[in-house]
């Protein structure tokens, strides 16, 4: 007969804040379950508050591990991008999120740990290891990651340049990369507001890219960073 052993979670030790922080977290099941409720409460709230509307859900992967990439306007984006998703693929779809605004106290960590199961992504001294951290992700099939190239919301409208961490950690491979656009989340939520205005926001998927051809060059770093932003900047335009 086995000797049945207990083995204690590597982060036992660790404070509330360190393990809404840690990536990746163990499973717990009261996480799941309020990250679920949540997901209905999301999506009843985007239908209805925002009149969201979403386009192109058939261009997303229906099996494999993918990335979808976004302009980015507002603290909406994230929630929508979520919204687009089935919900039974909710606990595997992990937002990329700055780690020194949404990890920097408790409350934050929690809402974005637990409720929106987001990536803490380092954009200042830890920026390759957190692409480590999403290759890493991106290996276990079913797994999908959202990011937002631009690295900041824009208050302007117009979208700025994607900066190379995309094209890093898709070069050479063929995961699916999948551009989106978001129109609407500036007025629904501009930058400095506190709470969101009841305005339409609409969601374009479009078809999925790989770039498994290109070799792990800058140039071809470049080269993905520029056709991503041509691909997002056509669906904003209604060019499929």
């Amino acid at each position: 007969m086995t000797e049945w052993e207990y083995h204690p979670p590597p982060d036992i030790d660790d404070t509330l804040a360190e393990h809404l922080r840690n990536f990746p977290r163990e499973p717990y099941m009261l996480a799941y379950a309020l990250r679920s409720v949540a997901a209905i409460l999301l999506r009843t709230w985007m239908r209805l508050y925002h009149r969201m509307r979403i386009e192109g859900r058939e261009n997303l992967p229906e099996s494999g591990s993918y990335v979808m990439v976004c302009n980015h306007t507002s603290h909406l984006d994230a929630l929508c991008m979520l919204c687009s998703v089935p919900l039974r693929q909710i606990h595997r779809v992990f937002p990329a999120a700055a780690a020194d605004y949404f990890f920097s106290s408790l409350p934050r960590s929690a809402v974005s740990a637990i409720l929106i199961n987001a990536l803490p992504f380092e954009r200042t001294i830890k920026g390759g290891e957190s692409l480590t951290v999403c290759n890493e992700l991106l290996k276990n099939a079913g797994n999908v990651l959202i990011i937002f190239p631009e690295g900041t919301r824009t208050t302007s409208g117009q979208m700025g340049r994607f900066r190379s961490g995309i094209g890093r950690l898709v070069v050479g491979t063929d995961l699916p990369v999948v551009p989106c656009h978001l129109e609407g989340g500036i007025r629904a939520w501009p930058k400095g507001k506190v709470l969101p205005r009841p305005r339409k926001v609409h969601l374009r998927i479009g078809e999925a890219r790989r770039y498994g051809q290109l070799d792990k060059s800058a140039d071809s770093v470049k080269a993905i960073c520029d056709d991503l932003h041509d691909a997002v900047s056509k669906l904003g335009a209604g060019i499929p």
